[in-house]
């Protein structure tokens, strides 16, 4: 029997994780509330640089940061949603309100 590797963080897990956090990025930047500009503008910029910051240390090889990383940024855009900075309606992608 092959070894358990559902609590592993793989290049496909990390895949993945990315393909669903810059599905909610762009999500979150079609879908911005026009009203809570500024505070969009915040949550997006932070986003981005967890994300850039998930991409560097895959590079590296460094999946565990890469994964920490990502969820930072996915927190960010979840926080976007609950606030009703971003009016998303996507339970797959954010914490819906």
């Amino acid at each position: 029997m092959p070894p358990d590797t559902s609590d592993k963080i793989t290049s496909e897990k990390l895949t993945k994780y990315f393909d669903i956090s810059n599905r909610a990025l762009k999500k979150a930047k079609s879908t911005v509330n026009k009203e809570r500009k500024e505070e969009s503008a915040k949550i997006l910029d932070m986003a981005e640089r967890y994300i850039s910051d998930a991409e560097f240390f895959r590079k590296k090889g460094d999946f565990i940061n890469a994964f920490a990383a990502l969820n930072y940024a996915h927190g960010w855009l979840d926080t976007g949603s609950k606030l009703g900075i971003f009016d998303v309606d996507d339970s797959e992608l954010f914490v819906v309100k």
